[in-house]
């Protein structure tokens, strides 16, 4: 079985719910280590994609959902997030292309396309406590799933799984990137807010393809 639009739309349903529940916490988080307005920016970006979704054409496919996403969250979520997101979904949109429903080895290929997307626009690599530590073994867990035969449902679960080990892995490290960066030592023992909400991002995508699995 396949992911098609409705799994596309429950997700991003599911990510501005998650967004909204964790909202005061991506703030704290972003309080200690950068300037506070990961919670806000995010929760507003993914509220206002929730009214677009209701005037997607017939037709559409996830690749759409995932470009609408994108220039939303580009055009309303400030700071970095923004453009992060919103590379990293215009790139996955490319990856998933016109399918009308994507397998274990697309979706796969999306969060690879999301993650080389975020790496691009921000210059950072795995350890340097941004949200590519989340995103990272993300696609690296949904590969390795896509390739031993698993359903797709269970891509996500791994890649979700994955996300949550990686950001609570960014709590230790020292930031090499960011505003966070600029704390230099300081920056050790607090976790970072772009890879807890990509952490909050992929379990909703994996929440959405276990309903639709079970429908």
């Amino acid at each position: 079985m396949g992911l098609d639009i409705t799994w596309a739309v429950d997700w991003v349903r599911r990510s501005a719910d998650v967004i909204a529940e964790h909202r005061v916490e991506l703030i704290k988080l972003d309080r200690e280590i950068g300037d506070g307005d990961h919670g806000e920016n995010m929760d507003r970006g993914f509220q206002a994609v929730l009214p677009k979704l209701d005037d997607l054409p017939a037709g559409s496919t996830p690749g759409d959902v995932l470009k609408l996403v994108a220039t939303t969250l580009i055009s309303t979520v400030g700071g970095a997030a923004g453009p992060l997101y919103g590379t990293a979904y215009l790139k996955g949109a490319v990856a998933a292309g016109s399918a009308t429903s994507l397998d274990g080895s697309a979706i796969a290929a999306v969060l690879t396309a999301a993650r080389d997307g975020i790496v691009l626009r921000g210059k950072a690599e795995s350890g340097d406590k941004t949200m590519v530590d989340a995103w990272t073994p993300a696609a690296e867990a949904a590969d390795a799933a896509a390739s031993n035969g698993s359903d797709v449902a269970a891509v996500l679960g791994a890649a979700a799984d994955a996300a949550a080990t990686g950001s609570d892995a960014t709590i230790p490290l020292v930031a090499r990137k960011g505003r966070a960066s600029y704390l230099g030592e300081r920056s050790a023992g607090h976790r970072d807010p772009g890879a807890q909400s990509s952490a909050l991002l992929l379990r909703a995508a994996a929440e959405a393809a276990s309903a639709a699995a079970g429908a």
